[in-house]
């Protein structure tokens, strides 16, 4: 984690809660949420499924099962019904595009200079036997819900905090203090019930 802290660390002349030696209420709030927002955009960078190849072609079978489509209707759709987790990149969509037509699992037609896919015979064959699985998207959304709803629950936490320290008054923010060393403290009872 290097270059987390500031050079000048925490109580040198230009410390991270204001200025120089000292700080004051309003500028610790807004530093705190500022540190937030760092920590909340880093869980949803760090949060990211990774699907494989298989599950690719898998998830643009099961789609033009359903209907022709071009490339990019296809990333939407997968994008669509993963709930965002999953947004395969056109570098992967059209290569198994390719992959399946070579195969003859699908064959393109192009229309206004886009190529739409559809199922041949052998590729409703193909999209009838992956279709016994669940859809590829449907387990990355699940899996995503999970990996994420506890840091998203935290962040939240986190800024209602900040709010608390930035506008509240001193009884308050203590009453906060207490709150939070409460929740701390049932966190990890609840780790030591396993």
């Amino acid at each position: 984690m290097s270059g987390t802290f500031p050079t000048g660390g925490f109580g040198g002349r230009d410390n991270i809660f204001g200025g120089r030696g000292g700080f004051n209420v309003s500028d610790l709030g807004n530093n705190v949420f500022e540190a937030f927002d760092q920590l909340k955009s880093t869980f949803e960078q760090k949060v990211n499924t990774r699907v494989g190849r298989g599950d690719v072609r898998a998830a643009v079978l099961a789609l033009l099962a359903e209907q022709p489509m071009h490339g990019y209707q296809i990333i939407h759709e997968i994008e669509e019904r993963s709930g965002g987790s999953w947004k395969p990149s056109a570098g992967s969509v059209y290569p198994t595009l390719q992959l399946l037509a070579d195969e003859g699992l699908v064959s393109a037609q192009e229309s206004n200079g886009r190529k739409t896919y559809s199922l041949t015979e052998a590729g409703r064959a193909a999209a009838g036997e992956a279709g016994e699985k669940s859809a590829p998207w449907e387990g990355t959304s699940r899996d995503h819900s999970r990996v994420t709803a506890l840091p998203k629950a935290g962040v939240e936490l986190a800024q209602a905090a900040a709010q608390v320290g930035r506008s509240g008054s001193p009884e308050q923010v203590q009453q906060a203090v207490e709150i939070l060393d409460d929740a701390r403290r049932k966190l990890y009872a609840l780790l030591a019930q396993a």
